[in-house]
C-alpha cells in the first residue's frame, strides 16, 4: 500500500487569506501527493511562493470568495484519483497518520467517510466528531479508546471516495462554511453508511480561527455566514422556525444597537449586530 498511496489520493486544500508560513507547514508532510489548491482570495503572489517550493497538481485562483463548500466541490471535479483527502491549511498530519487513515478506510465495510482524531497545538485532544446539533446533546470532545462511529465529523481533514462524494451530491453549495459537515453527514446517515473517527490516526488542528486579517471584516464574515448557514441547516431538517422567530423578534433591537454602538465608536459591536440582520 505504501508504494501506491501517493498515486491513489488527491489532497484538496481550500485557502482564504492564509499566511504562507501556515501553508508551508501544512504542505511539508504531504508534498508527494497530488495536491489541488483552491484559493478563494485569488492571491497570485502567494501562488508563486507556494509553487516555488512545492509541486502543486492544480492551483486555482478564484476571483471571489465562493466559500468552503463550493471550493471543495470545485477541487473534487478537478481531481483524477479514486480517493480524496479534504485538508484545511490549519491542519498538519504525518505521512504515517495518512497511511493509517487510508488503511482503516479500506478495512471498514459500509464506511463512507473517515477522519483522524484531532489535537490542538499543545497536543491536547480536541473536538472532531459527535452528535447532530438537532439532537440537542452537548458538543464535547469524545475521550476515545478506539475507533468510533459518530453522527458527524469536521471535514477539516477527511478521507472518502470521489465517486461516493459525487453520487451523494457533493457539498451543498448553499452553505458557505458552517454546518457543511453536519449536512453532509446527515445525507450519509440516510444511506445507512458509517462516518468513523479513527483513534490511531492523528491530526493537529487549530479550531475556529478565521484567517481574514481585517478585524471588522472578520467579525462580519464570521457572524453573517454563521447566522445564514445555521438557519439554512435547520430549515433543511425542518427545525428552523424557532431560530427564525428568535432572530425576527430581535431585528428592531439589533437596528438600535447598530446605531448606538456606531455613534459610541464601538465598531466591532456595531458590525456584529449588522451581520445578524443583513
Amino acid at each position: 500500500m505504501d508504494s501506491n498511496i501517493n498515486h491513489e489520493i488527491t489532497i484538496i486544500i481550500v485557502l482564504y487569506e492564509e499566511e504562507f508560513s501556515l501553508i508551508k507547514k501544512c504542505l511539508k508532510n504531504i508534498s508527494n501527493f497530488k495536491i489541488i489548491i483552491i484559493d478563494n482570495a485569488g492571491n497570485k503572489k502567494l501562488k508563486k511562493k507556494i509553487e516555488n517550493e512545492f509541486i502543486i497538481f492544480k492551483y486555482i485562483l478564484n476571483n471571489k470568495n465562493i466559500g468552503y463548500s463550493r471550493g471543495i466541490n470545485q477541487g473534487i471535479n478537478l481531481s483524477s484519483t479514486e480517493y480524496i483527502l479534504a485538508y484545511q491549511a490549519d491542519c498538519v498530519m504525518e505521512l504515517n497518520d495518512i497511511k493509517i487513515l487510508f488503511k482503516k478506510y479500506k478495512n471498514y465495510n459500509n464506511c463512507f467517510l473517515v477522519s483522524p482524531t484531532h489535537y490542538d497545538k499543545n497536543s491536547n485532544l480536541s473536538y472532531n466528531g459527535g452528535a447532530f446539533f438537532e439532537k440537542n446533546l452537548e458538543q464535547k470532545v469524545i475521550n476515545l479508546e478506539g475507533d468510533i462511529c459518530v453522527d458527524k465529523i469536521l471535514t477539516s481533514v477527511c478521507l472518502f471516495k470521489k465517486k461516493d462524494f459525487i453520487d451523494i451530491g457533493l457539498f451543498d453549495d448553499n452553505f458557505f462554511i458552517y454546518f457543511v459537515d453536519d449536512d453532509f453527514c446527515r445525507r450519509i446517515s440516510k444511506l445507512n453508511k458509517s462516518v468513523i473517527q479513527i483513534f490511531s490516526s492523528k491530526a493537529q488542528h487549530v479550531h475556529g480561527h478565521l484567517k481574514t486579517k481585517n478585524f471588522i471584516k472578520k467579525i462580519f464574515l464570521r457572524n453573517y455566514h454563521y447566522t445564514y448557514d445555521e438557519l439554512y441547516y435547520y430549515f433543511k431538517v425542518n427545525n428552523h422556525q424557532k431560530i427564525y422567530n428568535k432572530l425576527k423578534s430581535k431585528i428592531i433591537s439589533y437596528f438600535f444597537k447598530i446605531f448606538l454602538n456606531f455613534f459610541l465608536l464601538r465598531f466591532d459591536k456595531s458590525t456584529f449586530y449588522f451581520s445578524k440582520i443583513l
